[in-house]
Order: structure tokens, then sequence, then C-alpha cells
């Protein structure tokens, strides 16, 4: 019980600290004497409930710290730096003494910050090229007498950069990242069982076994291509629902590249005791802390600024690693899109952001999301590194990946990964996409455009696989398949109470009136739940 109390009120104090924090970054982004003095007046009420909670404190020191480092030159704080800030969270911070702050993260591009002028000096300041520059935050802007727009969109679409040929076959001149015989079978026999698992659940699902289900079929190379050169200390971000793309939630393939065993996902989509979520989440949000995988969430796009956050702690920590978060194009219409790149821009953070442009936001096809030239214009729109990928071609999507992981974290920088692939299988389960699609043009896809079929032909012509190895991998998946989902379907369930459980501390008077509701109609309507239903 104190246990979870001193958990509960650590998720007050966070609560608390965020807060706080965001407080601390709005006055770090107003130099003007007004937010100055508001933020002191804050700082020095809040201080006075620091100060008489330790936990708090300490909690606030572990947190804030960083921001006393950052000083009026770079934009990108030294976190080792001893923190001058700290003391005004502790210590009440009297507004007379506001006027002698510093004004901080100033632009030292400007003409005035060079040079260290003040205000009574600064109409003396002429160079010689003031006529053809502006001398602005930022760096120099060269000076037009053309009244021109910028056009809405380039002339010439953005290039995509692929390495093997729809058969296969790879280029003649590529600057790929080139895979030893190991990593490239283990992604090709990963990409299989993938494919077989979505044909074997989704069948499940029609059978009325499971309730829900979502197939990656299409879209298998960006799922274990990308897994594969990704670290494991490497925190992952899947799609979220509502975003196009197969594990919309359409990231099953990174966890079975980092080790997530079929019988583990047959027990997710059956919600039995096993499962990690105790049956609390929709089929198909998987989520591992051993994997570093973190939770798929209904919600559309919220998982991108998640990983901006978990990016920025990397830094902070000095770690060798990175966070990748996955979006369909539907993504990024929403605002968490923009917010999360903006701010990853800004603050230099270690994140991929990886997006799979298939063409369709469930039914919501490209023509009515945006005009612009797909996803990839945006990220240079924000100062992010961009590129734009064959999301069919494995090695294409390998080599995007692990770049961009060189240079998140060498740079300490983010990356934006365009993925142009398709998806050849429906929505979900519960979506008929004939109805909104050509039906032939899914089968072309399928058949001309498979990226299974395509890596699985290079890997061959290099000699490390043959049909015979293929057709017993596919006959030892079904078996494991159909074993798990038989284990699956007669482990024991959760009880009703954990429906109610792991929120609260001591459940509200909503939440126990809802339960007895629930056991109520359990025992009015029997036949309408399994025999040894567990209450």
């Amino acid at each position: 019980m104190m246990g979870s109390q001193t958990c509960i009120k650590v998720g007050v104090v966070d609560n608390f600290c965020s807060v706080l924090f965001c407080s601390a970054l709005l006055f770090l982004s107003f130099s003007n004497l007004y937010s100055q003095r508001a933020m002191a007046l804050f700082l020095s009420k809040s201080s006075k409930y620091v100060n008489n909670n330790v936990l708090m404190r300490n909690l606030i020191k572990s947190k804030l710290g960083f921001l006393g480092s950052i000083n009026r030159t770079s934009p990108s704080p030294d976190l080792h730096t001893p923190s001058s800030f700290q003391n005004h969270l502790i210590n009440p911070v009297p507004v007379s003494t506001i006027n002698h702050l510093p004004t901080l993260l100033r632009f030292k591009s400007t003409l005035a910050e060079q040079k260290n002028l003040d205000s009574s000096s600064l109409q003396d300041v002429v160079t010689e090229d003031s006529s053809k520059f502006l001398n602005f935050p930022g760096g120099n802007v060269k000076f037009t007498s053309d009244l021109r727009f910028i056009p809405e969109s380039s002339e010439e679409r953005v290039h995509c950069f692929r390495v093997l040929d729809d058969n296969g076959l790879p280029l003649i001149s590529t600057n790929s990242i080139q895979i030893g015989k190991e990593v490239a079978v283990k992604m090709y026999t990963n990409m299989v069982t993938l494919q077989v698992m979505d044909t074997i659940f989704y069948e499940a699902q029609r059978q009325g076994r499971i309730s829900f289900y979502v197939t990656q079929i299409g879209e298998e190379a960006i799922n274990i291509a990308s897994a594969a050169a990704l670290n494991f200390d490497d925190l992952v971000f899947p799609q979220a629902r509502g975003t196009p793309s197969c594990v919309q939630y359409r990231e099953a393939g990174v966890l079975l590249w980092r080790g997530f065993t079929l019988q583990e996902f047959a027990n997710q989509l059956f919600g039995n005791k096993a499962d990690y979520g105790k049956g609390k989440q929709m089929p198909i949000h998987y989520g591992s802390n051993k994997l570093n995988y973190i939770t798929v969430a209904s919600t559309v796009a919220t998982q991108i600024p998640h990983a901006v956050g978990a990016a920025y702690s990397l830094k902070m920590d000095g770690r060798d690693a990175c966070s990748i978060t996955y979006f369909g194009d539907g993504g990024t219409s929403t605002g968490d899109f923009h917010a999360a790149l903006n701010f990853a821009a800004v603050l230099e953070t270690p994140v991929i952001f990886f997006c799979r442009n298939n063409g369709w936001a469930i039914s919501t096809p490209l023509a009515d999301q945006f005009r612009s030239d797909g996803v990839v214009v945006r990220g240079q729109a924000y100062g992010v590194r961009s590129i734009r990928v064959d999301g069919n071609d494995a090695l294409a999507i390998y080599s995007a990946v692990h770049e961009a992981r060189k240079i998140a974290i060498a740079e300490k920088r983010p990356v934006l990964i365009e993925a142009l692939t398709y998806r050849a299988g429906h929505h979900s389960t519960s979506d008929d996409s004939t109805k909104y699609r050509q039906a032939n043009e899914m089968e072309w896809w399928r058949k001309v455009k498979d990226p299974v079929a395509r890596f699985g032909n290079w890997i061959k012509s290099k000699g490390w696989w043959s049909a015979e190895a293929e057709s017993e991998l596919r006959s030892s998946v079904r078996k494991q398949l159909s074993h798990a989902i038989q284990v699956a379907e007669k482990f024991e369930k959760l009880p009703v109470s954990d429906m109610f459980s792991d929120v609260y501390e001591v459940p509200p008077a909503n939440l126990i009136e809802q339960e007895a509701s629930l056991r109520e109609a359990i025992k009015r309507h029997p036949q309408d739940y399994p025999p040894g239903f567990p209450l």
C-alpha cells in the first residue's frame, strides 16, 4: 500500500513538473519584460510549495536542472553545466531582480549579438553588405527586387531512393548499405513469417475466434527492414489507429524481429491471462517493455510527440540510442505531427520519423489530404533532414534507416523518412476497401509489387535461399501458429476485477458502481458468457 501511495504521489509530482517545465519553456521563448516578470512571480509562488516537499524538490532538480545551462549564444544546452536556474526554483526570485536576468536563446547570428552592442549603439551598426542582406536571426537573408512568390510545389517531384527493381535485381549504381547472408536470411524469414501470420490470424478473425485484426500485406519490407537497421536500445513508438498502413498498429514485424514470439502475439489477440496488457487493449495493440516497444494506442498520431520527448531524454542522458516513430500519411494531417517535427528540429533530438505513405488514410485518398509533394517536403519546411524511399524495397529501407540512425545519434538531429508503398489489404477486418478503390488495383500491387517476393528473388540470386527452404519455412510457421492459437484459446481468462484495476489506488465511486452493474449483468445473462467465466 505504501508503495502504491508513493507511486501516486510521484505521478502528481510528475504532472506538476510537466506544468512547471512547460511554463519554463515559455519563459525561455519570450524575452520581453512582462513575460519575465510573470515567470518570476510563478517561480516565486511555486518555490514555496517546492521547499515544503523533499520529493518534489528532488524531482524538479532532476527534471529542470538543465534549463539553467542554456546560454544566450547556443540553442542547444550543455546538459552537464551546473545550473543556476535550479536556485531560482528553490529560492524565491524577487521581481526587482528580473530586469537583470539575461535574455535567453538569442541567435548568435545577429550582428548586435556578435558585437555585444547596447541599444544606444545599434543605429551605428552598418556593414558592407547591408544593402544586399538582412542580418536576421538564423543567418543572412538576401534581398531581391523581384516580386515573386514561392511556388506551391517544385516542377519535379522529390526522387525516390531504391536499390532493387521490381524483380529483385540490384540497380547498376547505388550507394546502399551492404548486408551479409545472416542478416539477409533473417530478414527474409521474418518477412515470410509476418506474411503467414497475417493470413492465419485474419482467418481466425473471420472464424469468430478473435474479434479484430489488421494485416501488414504489402508492407512487410517496411516492418522488417527498418527493424533490422535499428539497435535493440532504440525505442519504438508504433503507429496508432486511424492512420494508413499496414500494424496501424502495423509494426508487428518490428516486434517479431526483436524476439516477440508467435505465442505472445496470440495471447494478446485473445486477451488471456498471459497477455501483458491484461486484455484491456484491443487486439493487435501490442507492447513490450523488455523489447523497448511502446504499447500501441488507438489515438491517431499521439505517439509522434511522445517519441520526440523520449529522444530528448536519450540526448540528455548521453545515450547512444535514438527513438523511432511510425505513422501513415493520415497521421501527417494531425496537429501532433507538425508540433512534433518543429519540437524535434528546434531541440535537435535524435528521433527518426518514419512515414509509410500508402496512399490511403483508411478510405481517404492522398488527394483529399494535402496538395504538397507527399510528406518528404514537410520535413524540409521544419528544418528536418528528409529522404523518400521505395517502401517495397527491403534493401532501400534498410539503408535509409541505417543512415538515418547514424545521423540522429552522431549529429543529435531528427530525420524524416517517407516510404512510398501501398496497403494491399483492407484497413482492418472491419473494413471493405473495395467500396472506395478497385479490387484489381489491390491485386496488381499484391502480385507485381510484392516486397517479399522481390527480396526473396534477391537472396535466391545470391545463393542464400532455395525453394525447398521456402516450403519448409511456410509449413513450419503455419504449424506454430495453429498451436499458438489453440494454447491461447484454452488459456485462463482474466477476472472481471482486472478490468477496473491498475489505474486508481482507491477506485472512485463511479467505477465501483460500474463493476457492480457488470457483475449483476453476468449473473442475469449467463448464457452470453463462456462457462466458468472468472468473476
